[in-house]
């Protein structure tokens, strides 16, 4: 039973599904859009979204923390120089998911989530 326990499970084991959604972020930032399950979007969603506020901090401590997710340094300069402060005014919701429709191979929903241009 999933007596009070958040967020999808994924078909996956906790680490696998702590891997997934770095890698997806990873991704989001590099590209600032990905193809994607509806299901996984709706996870990455919060996930994303609380390290874009972080990189709108901008201080120390932030960057730490998203270190800690982001291992790529490429990614990271780009998270806290180009699109922390292009939401700096903005008070959340950095993230658009856009339904696309059914996979042709396994009829699965998929959606694209990307950052918004403000």
């Amino acid at each position: 039973m999933r007596h009070r326990a958040k967020g999808r499970q994924l078909s996956r084991t906790a680490s696998h599904k702590r891997a997934l959604l770095r890698n997806m972020a990873a991704s989001l930032f590099e590209h600032e859009g990905i193809n994607t399950t509806v299901a996984k979007a709706k996870e990455l969603r919060p996930y994303a979204e609380k390290l874009v506020t972080l990189a709108r901090r901008g201080d120390l401590h932030a960057i730490r923390q998203v270190e800690q997710k982001i291992p790529n340094r490429a990614i990271l300069t780009k998270l806290f120089k180009t699109i922390g402060p292009r939401f700096a005014s903005r008070p959340g919701g950095y993230t658009r998911i856009m339904k696309l429709g059914h996979r042709p191979g396994d009829g699965a929903e998929m959606a694209r989530i990307e950052l918004l241009a403000e």
